[in-house]
């Protein structure tokens, strides 16, 4: 599914958006109705759900989506796993905003290496709060310094120092709904709130290569020491190859 200059485009920049690559319609609204019943049943995800598919395996079908498996497969290798899926939902007119971060902060992956497929619902611009992202910022596969934000104004807590960045570098991650892009677990990347009259609702699929083991007691810890959510009781689903590293306790393979 990704050409070669895509490849490059996602290892030199840290991220991708695939032009060629849409869900349908039909995909959209079932995606649409399910995060709806999910906030009916549990309005606390009004804004942010940490773990998806605790609450509805069905969101399931959308990480095994064979063409979004080729892609991750091409940037990761054949040997990757899920671990995790989540919903960025910011509703139109107070939607919050997500600090400026890089997502191995939060994740007890080691060595940390993840891709992240992120999934438009609706069209996401800059006037409802799409993602930005520094370009290349991850090339040093290093976490850089980050502080715990004690606002209720955010979704996640860890947010980079504002000495180890410069916005002004920033790009916008413009997309229609129903595109996806795909980006690095150490690029820096974050987005403002949602002030406008639409919703920019996004999902997100979390891969790791098998060469890396997800660590439940790094989990724990990092949930304890920094207020992260606890993603001790994960679920990892074997989505392609076998079991490289040999100490993760895949509960299913798909």
């Amino acid at each position: 599914m990704l050409t070669e200059a895509q490849i490059t485009e996602y290892h030199d920049r840290g991220y991708v958006v695939p032009q060629q690559f849409s869900l349908t319609d039909d995909e959209l609204q079932d995606l649409r109705e399910r995060h709806a019943r999910l906030v009916t049943k549990h309005p606390e995800f009004f804004n942010y759900c940490s773990h998806l598919l605790a609450f509805d395996l069905a969101f399931l079908n959308y990480a095994r989506h064979p063409e979004i498996l080729k892609m991750v497969g091409q940037v990761l290798g054949p040997d990757f796993a899920l671990w995790n899926s989540s919903f960025f939902a910011k509703p139109a007119e107070g939607g919050l905003k997500t600090p400026w971060h890089q997502d191995g902060e939060y994740w007890p992956i080691r060595p940390l290496a993840t891709c992240t497929v992120w999934i438009a619902i609706d069209d996401s611009t800059p006037e409802n709060g799409c993602l930005r992202v520094l370009p290349c910022s991850h090339k040093d596969q290093r976490l850089r310094a980050h502080h715990t934000y004690e606002g209720k104004d955010v979704t996640l807590n860890q947010e980079l120092n504002a000495d180890e960045f410069d916005e002004s570098r920033a790009a916008d991650m413009v997309l229609k709904a129903g595109q996806i892009s795909l980006h690095d677990v150490y690029i820096l990347h974050g987005s403002a709130a949602n002030h406008s009259a639409k919703p920019r609702r996004g999902m997100t699929l979390r891969y790791m290569p098998t060469t890396s083991i997800f660590d439940r007691d790094e989990a724990a810890r990092l949930h304890r020491e920094k207020g992260i959510t606890d993603h001790s009781d994960r679920t990892l689903y074997l989505m392609g190859g076998e079991d490289l590293h040999g100490g993760n306790d895949f509960r299913m393979r798909l």
